[in-house]
């Protein structure tokens, strides 16, 4: 008889009448599977949590490992990045005005007006503000004049050495004759604070 043969005729009701092979390898795989729970329940669950807690560090250092990575393979590029804009803010603070140059900047918005043509009827500076590391220093100006001479003005103060912008811009038809135009803008420089000049 073969051994398919003997498995199929046992009797499950009568283990004491099997065969003493099949009767081994009932007790092997029992055992077997006793001392596979066993070792589920006082090793494996016991220890899950830890192998879990540690997969998630792992994955959490490996992220670590290829942004630093990737930094390192771009360290130089960063490096060349940095001085570019080190040397791009260094030649945007020499176009801010120092606080010994704000009267020369006044004296140049003004002449500006007038070198386009226009007549001045308002130049107020206002006080200084304060901002995080610079301080704005506002305008109040009201000019009058052509179309022309008011695209002019815009366009010279733009060619100014200095940073100056032009906010609020309100234009309207003047009072005279000939088509004149009244425009009030409020012209805004802008000086670096550091701490000699803070204090």
């Amino acid at each position: 008889m073969s051994f398919i043969e003997e498995l199929q005729s046992l009797d499950t009701s009568d283990p004491g009448r099997w065969p003493l092979s099949i009767r081994v390898i009932a007790v092997v795989v029992v055992l077997v599977a006793v001392v596979g729970g066993g070792v589920y329940l006082t090793v494996i669950k016991n220890e899950k949590p830890a192998l879990e807690r540690a997969e998630r560090e792992e994955q959490e250092l490996r992220a670590t490992f290829e942004e630093k990575q990737r930094k390192a393979a771009n360290f130089d590029a960063y490096k060349a990045q940095l001085a570019e804009i080190e040397r791009s803010f260094g030649a945007m603070l020499r176009q801010l005005p120092g606080k010994t140059e704000v009267p020369n900047l006044l004296v140049d918005i003004s002449q500006t007006g007038l070198a386009a043509g226009l007549e001045e009827k308002l130049f107020q500076p206002l006080g200084e503000v304060q901002r995080e590391f610079y301080a704005e220093l506002p305008i109040k100006i009201r000019l009058t004049g052509s179309y022309h001479e008011l695209g002019d003005f815009v366009s010279g103060i733009a060619a100014l050495p200095r940073i100056v912008t032009i906010h609020d811009v309100g234009i309207r038809p003047g009072t005279e004759a000939g088509g004149s135009l009244v425009m009030e803008v409020t012209a805004k420089t802008y000086r670096y604070l550091d701490e000699e000049t803070e204090g």
